[in-house]
């Protein structure tokens, strides 16, 4: 909602794989909320730290709102829950409807929401980092498959040591 635990963790994650198949030169991402509470904040430090454990580095990130522009920049918005996606449809206007997705339909078995970590411990920010490593990868393959894009990446299984939107 507020665009500092579960959004920038998926980006951080979803860049960190982009990066890691050399294919940052063709597939950009960012995030965004769909309420402006935080908007200019950096993230959650708690999912920073979550983030940080597995190298992953989203501190220089800023919240930010969602606009009806980002469905004609980006090819696809994705949700990270039902509640957000349904704040997100009215913004997709005629023809960006078919852009916008939950995160979590690139990790079959996963559900469909990403739960919010914000009001728990660090277990959630854990579990939301398993489940953007989860989605991001399946996003990575979608993509690579459906844009026919060549990719170093070879290891769907592949965990960050100690990855909505493109």
């Amino acid at each position: 909602m507020g665009n500092i635990c579960r959004s920038p963790t998926a980006q951080g994650v979803f860049a960190a794989l982009v990066r890691e198949a050399g294919l940052d030169h063709v597939i950009a991402c960012d995030s965004a909320g769909t309420s402006h509470y935080h908007i200019g904040n950096s993230p959650d430090p708690r999912a920073c730290r979550a983030a940080a454990k597995r190298g992953i580095e989203i501190g220089h990130l800023r919240a930010r709102k969602a606009q009806a522009e980002d469905f004609a920049e980006f090819d696809l918005v994705l949700a990270m829950d039902r509640a957000n996606y349904r704040n997100l449809a009215p913004l997709a206007g005629e023809g960006g409807a078919d852009r916008l997705r939950l995160f979590l339909e690139f990790a079959p078995g996963h559900g469909e929401n990403v739960p919010d970590p914000y009001y728990g411990g660090g277990d959630g920010f854990e579990r939301v980092l398993d489940l953007c490593e989860a989605a991001g990868r399946g996003l990575l393959d979608h993509l690579v498959q459906t844009h026919g894009l060549t990719s170093q990446y070879t290891d769907s299984s592949t965990r960050f040591s100690s990855g909505s939107r493109k």
